[in-house]
């Protein structure tokens, strides 16, 4: 009995340390991974903790971001207003932070405006081919044809100077390029094997896009959106510095901007710190981005491994 039990207790135990030895692996090559990118690490840190700022705006913040101080205007940066205060006496850190949830929901929905659209247009397109095809990617060379930005303008002057159609605007101006990108996903897909099989035995199209096509496409986009999010953030705050975005008193990073260029030789806190939130935020947003690209890259990861 002692014998014919003992290879058992041996396996089990085997099979223990090279499990044990295989998640040490993933650890390790995880850990390799990461000190690898270090920048991303940071860009990441630092969209967390902006994220939760905005979050928690209302508990954070030192003071009412809308509360004048009609005694105190232009105050430079001290204990009590450590970024100083704008013409109204305002709190310019309160109003940073409140401005940034503003900012990041605007960039954020646009974002999603454009990716709903564009994987929808890029998937009908790229598997209907033919009419639909000429159609409808005409139409995105069409919007393509145009600087995003000028588009937005042109955009904004038909809908109105509105946070809500600065969101539309963009997501329309972002479109293009997410369609193009699904597209050229989709007709490489379309033409493997198992969609050629999947389309004998009858399979619906609508279930072969969603099941087999779609799938394939979501790498590329994650990839893109990382880097069009930071597009987006300083789109929204040049629509809301040249006053077609987040309208006063509401606080918008690119309106504080706005507003703080006027007492740039007085008091140059004013703009200075808004636009370098725009900066700081970006900035970390397209170091992310890289990360993620380099981590969806299969030879970056083996050559880290």
């Amino acid at each position: 009995m002692s014998t014919a039990t003992q290879p058992r207790t041996l396996r089990s135990s085997d099979g223990a340390i090279g499990t044990q030895q295989r998640l040490f692996i993933k650890r390790s090559a995880v850990v390799r991974i990461v000190q690898g990118n270090l920048l991303a690490v940071l860009g990441a840190i630092v969209v967390l903790v902006t994220v939760l700022l905005a979050i928690l705006a209302p508990a954070v913040s030192p003071y009412d971001p809308l509360e004048m101080n009609l005694q105190a205007p232009l105050q430079p940066p001290s204990l009590e207003h450590p970024l100083g205060t704008d013409s109204y006496g305002r709190d310019l850190l309160s109003r940073i932070i409140h401005g940034s949830r503003v900012t990041l929901l605007a960039g954020t929905v646009a974002l999603s405006i454009a990716l709903v659209a564009g994987l929808s247009v890029g998937l009908v397109a790229g598997y209907a081919g033919g009419m639909v095809d000429l159609l409808l990617m005409r139409a995105m060379d069409g919007l393509l044809s145009f600087p995003p930005i000028l588009l937005a303008i042109a955009l904004l002057s038909v809908f109105g100077p509105s946070t809500v159609n600065a969101m539309l605007a963009l997501g329309i101006v972002y479109t293009p390029q997410l369609a193009r990108l699904v597209r050229s996903t989709t007709l490489t897909t379309q033409a493997e094997l198992y969609v050629t099989a999947a389309r004998a035995v009858g399979v619906p199209d609508w279930k072969i896009m969603l099941r087999h096509v779609l799938p394939n496409a979501i790498p590329p986009v994650i990839v893109q959106t990382s880097a069009m999010f930071a597009y987006a953030i300083v789109a929204v705050a040049t629509l809301s510095f040249l006053g077609l975005g987040t309208q006063p008193p509401t606080p918008d990073w690119g309106e504080m901007v706005s507003t703080g260029r006027s007492y740039l030789q007085e008091a140059y806190w004013v703009a200075l710190f808004p636009a370098l939130a725009i900066m700081l935020f970006v900035t970390a947003v397209n170091l992310l981005g890289d990360g993620i690209r380099d981590m969806m890259d299969p030879r970056y990861r083996k050559s880290l491994i």
